[in-house]
């Protein structure tokens, strides 16, 4: 008799424990009118202070308090004058949810910046439904050409700001993207954004792809839940065939430009999105772009979170040889 393929990961208990209730929490957060119980959250959205710990500093820069944009630096302590390739990062959260110092993100990105190692600069955009799109895409834009300046407090000497890499995952990945394309348009002083990280990608459509529709019901990441997120997000009226969402849909030109970097994207073999974020590879290549996927078969959305996983040291090593690459080829 044939078994039907596993719908989730074989997970510690514990951490298939601490998902669940994630999951639980984000989704009382959510109303059904569209709005975000923000104190609710506050409860369970535990925040990382900036910290001088031994092997990496952090900072908090202000850049615009009209609109409490901000981003957190990382400075490994433990480099010699070596130059450093500079990481602006993008959080996850379906454009909703946490923040850059909230403590998944920032333990994300304090270990991206002792792993690999590099500067990491993590922004912290305007969240929906309170600021619709494309206020994160316009923050994130804004902190480039103001890193670009680099006429702030504490900007490390290493920070080699000729190999920037825009970094994000899920809706952070999606917002990388976007913010990649407008980058490429401008003209910076120093900046130049070779590469883009993308893990995990949100991406979407109007059209049900075999994985939302085989994994509809997983943990963090439902298919109820990135509808949710959409409407959220997309300005009032508009549906997922929007360009922001659909980027090589019906409706986008699928113009990147030339300036647009190469791209590794990782994807999830329990990932209700991964197909998706293949097809977004796919439009990439047709585009004549450079694009690397990676494919993970046994993580989930979100796996990135958990150092503890193997997947996790899997993909540090993919970035770091997609920054050397990259960096060898200016």
């Amino acid at each position: 008799m044939t078994r039907n393929p596993p719908t989730s990961p074989d997970l510690p208990c514990t951490l298939r424990f601490f998902l669940f209730i994630l999951t639980f929490v984000l989704n009382t957060a959510r109303r059904s009118n569209g709005t975000v119980n923000r104190p609710f959250l506050k409860v369970f959205d535990s925040k990382a202070s900036p910290s001088n710990k031994r092997d990496v500093k952090t900072t908090d820069v202000m850049v615009d308090p009209s609109r409490n944009l901000w981003f957190r630096l990382f400075v490994p302590t433990t480099t010699t004058t070596t130059k450093l390739p500079v990481i602006i990062y993008f959080h996850g959260g379906g454009f909703v949810f946490f923040s850059a110092n909230s403590t998944l993100f920032e333990g994300i990105c304090r270990r991206l910046a002792l792993k690999l190692p590099a500067i990491v600069i993590s922004v912290n955009y305007r969240l929906a439904p309170e600021y619709r799109y494309p206020s994160a895409f316009e923050d994130g834009f804004d902190v480039l050409k103001f890193v670009d300046t680099e006429n702030f407090e504490g900007f490390p000497s290493i920070a080699d700001l000729g190999r920037c890499f825009l970094a994000g995952d899920s809706a952070g990945g999606n917002i990388a993207h976007h913010v990649a394309v407008m980058a490429g348009e401008h003209e910076f002083l120093k900046m130049k954004v070779i590469g883009i990280i993308g893990i995990q990608p949100f991406f979407g459509g109007e059209e049900r792809t075999e994985s939302e529709t085989k994994l509809k019901n997983t943990l963090i990441l439902s298919l109820e839940i990135t509808d949710w997120y959409w409407k959220a997000f997309l300005p009032v009226g508009e549906d997922r065939d929007h360009p922001l969402v659909n980027v090589f849909g019906p409706r986008s030109d699928a113009v990147l430009g030339i300036n647009f970097p190469a791209s590794i994207v990782f994807v999830a073999g329990f990932d209700p999105l991964k197909d998706w974020q293949k097809r977004y590879c796919e439009g990439l290549k047709k585009a004549g772009k450079e694009v690397y996927m990676v494919e993970y078969p046994n993580a989930f959305h979100g796996f990135y979170c958990f150092p503890q996983l193997k997947e996790w040291s899997l993909l540090v090593e993919e970035v770091k040889d997609f920054i050397e690459k990259q960096s060898a080829a200016q």
